[in-house]
């Protein structure tokens, strides 16, 4: 008889950390269907207004020459991809954590959390619950007779039944109050709040240039996506203009000064451009590893700048990610640009500033 299949899973339990690291894997997968549901959306919006999410389902008569027709089409089609996110969380989280045998009682876990109102914050809880019972249900070693069927039946079958009645029974009601208090939070924001939010998120982005402290600020604001307030896209312009800054920042800084900096780092701040304009935050990594006590309080400080900034002006938008691409789909593009510039131009004269004294030893 052939050996049941391999699966690709640790031989010990996952820790907090190693769980955290794969729960961030999981997200990066779920990201395409933000910023594609995120920009059909805005799309929609941009072509036929804020009425837009009232008109009727493009099924029941489409009108080829009527541009709201066209709006409408790219409305729902947001819609539909938003609508996928949690259960493509769920899943994609929980395969990162025990692979594919993980992955129905993810989808269904993430689907679970859906039709609670559990959210985002609640697919994220349902891919981890589905990944851990599913890496420890894995350590059994059944009979021969059935170790074939183990990862195609015996797993999915198993942690489907247990992560959906956790979600069912036990965690989606709290889950789902928690993620209305989240709504009412944001929709209660006031001007003065989002500024200070804006700010705070913007200081945790260059944290870490992509590290957990940055994708909890991200998944912060794509959390808020979800509930469809407005004071959540201002949030959400907020995160990508910091993000989008610390690059950007280091690729002002080596043009300006090229002497303060070795010839790898002119070459990497050539590539920071488009980093920074498409918002990639970790193009401003090797900077901020090879001199750290002088580059990351420059790119804290701009990147605070920038998500105060972008607040304050009111910019907003409903795309995730994208950077200059998206930028005609953001509310107050002009504003969300001078924030961007005012906390590149902090961060670059900062980190000159702070290279032209004493290499500290």
């Amino acid at each position: 008889m052939m050996n049941a299949p391999t699966l690709a899973h640790p031989t010990s339990s996952p820790t907090v950390a190693a769980v955290h690291g794969k729960l961030m894997q999981g997200v990066s997968y779920a990201i395409p269907f933000v910023v594609t549901g995120g920009v059909l959306l805005a799309l929609g919006y941009a072509l036929g207004g804020p009425t837009i999410g009232a008109a009727p389902p493009v099924t029941a008569g489409f009108d080829w020459l009527a541009p709201v027709s066209w709006a409408a089409l790219l409305h729902q089609l947001g819609a539909l991809t938003f609508g996928l996110l949690v259960p493509v969380v769920g899943g994609y989280v929980a395969h990162a954590i025990a692979d594919r045998p993980a992955l129905v009682p993810g989808f269904v876990g993430g689907t679970v959390a859906a039709q609670t109102g559990a959210g985002f914050l609640g697919g994220l809880v349902a891919g981890v619950l589905a990944g851990v019972v599913v890496d420890r249900l894995a350590r059994w070693r059944p009979p021969r007779v059935v170790a074939g069927l183990r990862p195609v039946l015996v797993l999915p079958l198993a942690g489907t039944l247990v992560t959906g009645a956790v979600m069912w029974l036990v965690v989606g009601r709290p889950l789902a109050a928690l993620t209305s208090s989240l709504t009412s939070g944001l929709a209660d924001l006031s001007t003065g709040s989002l500024v200070l939010a804006g700010a705070a998120l913007g200081l945790m982005v260059a944290a870490d240039l992509g590290g957990p402290i940055n994708k909890t600020a991200y998944t912060f604001a794509v959390a808020g996506l979800a509930t469809g307030t407005p004071s959540a896209q201002t949030v959400m312009a907020a995160v990508m203009a910091a993000g989008m800054t610390p690059p950007l920042a280091m690729a002002l800084a080596t043009t300006l000064r090229r002497d303060r900096f070795t010839p790898a780092e002119r070459e990497n701040g050539r590539a920071a451009w488009l980093l920074g304009a498409v918002y990639v935050t970790e193009g401003a990594i090797p900077f901020a590893a090879a001199d750290p006590l002088r580059v990351l309080p420059s790119l804290l400080a701009g990147a605070t700048v920038t998500g105060g900034l972008s607040a304050a002006f009111g910019a907003a938008t409903a795309a995730p990610h994208g950077g200059i691409f998206v930028l005609p789909l953001v509310g107050n593009p002009l504003g969300h640009v001078l924030a961007i510039a005012a906390g590149t131009l902090v961060s670059a004269v900062m980190v000159l500033s702070l290279k032209s004294l004493r290499r500290p030893q």
